[in-house]
């Protein structure tokens, strides 16, 4: 029986691309900001694009903060993409600008500072630093994905961990500049890059958690 995934509709998202990949590794996916279903489908996808904090407005705007936080109460799946994973954190610094986040993580989400001369933002493709035992990655370690940034969280403050679960931080540099490309901490999960730009790779880290729900 194919995975039931609502793909978080709140007006900031490469949506359509995101849909088709989820339906790619066999999802049956229902793009929607309805609050009962986005609380009760096997798993959630939370995409977003563009800034910190026209991403929170659109996401409080369908209660999209409730959500994810009643999902992950419950224990059950949560996954964000790009500023889809931003705004999971504590809080997002744009342009002097300081915006609250969903603080499901502590953390900033601040501009990348490379420092081999490298232009922002960052974009293209890149390997990770996947670390033992992760079931996003798992068989696709070496793999590279699809960046397109220019902000990220370089520093991983979180000590106390959820339900006891260690999480597992995915690292990438770039210029130099070394930050946090993926998180999964129990229910919730997390990638800087966009799985759905990511070809075979991305659509094996997508089956990977479909498969997980």
């Amino acid at each position: 029986m194919s995975k039931q995934v609502v793909l978080l509709d709140y007006g900031s998202g490469n949506i359509r691309s995101a849909e088709r990949a989820l339906q790619r590794v066999g999802a049956d996916v229902t793009v929607t900001a309805d609050f009962e279903a986005a609380c009760n489908a096997d798993g959630l996808l939370v995409p977003g694009v563009g800034a910190f904090e026209a991403c929170m407005t659109g996401l409080k705007a369908v209660r999209g903060d409730v959500v994810v936080d009643r999902r992950l109460t419950g224990g059950r799946p949560v996954l964000g993409i790009c500023v889809g994973m931003q705004i999971l954190f504590s809080r997002g610094i744009e342009h002097g600008v300081e915006s609250e986040g969903c603080e499901q993580w502590p953390g900033t989400v601040e501009r990348l500072q490379p420092e081999d001369a490298e232009p922002v933002p960052h974009m293209g493709w890149n390997t990770v630093e996947a670390p033992d035992g992760s079931a996003l990655f798992k068989g696709i370690e070496d793999e590279r994905f699809y960046f397109v940034h220019s902000y990220g969280v370089r520093t991983w403050e979180l000590t106390d961990t959820r339900d006891s679960v260690t999480p597992l931080v995915t690292w990438t540099t770039y210029g130099g500049d070394r930050f946090v490309a993926a998180v999964e901490n129990g229910p919730l999960s997390a990638t800087q890059f966009h799985p759905e730009k990511s070809g075979d790779a991305g659509a094996a880290l997508l089956e990977n958690w479909v498969r997980s729900l």
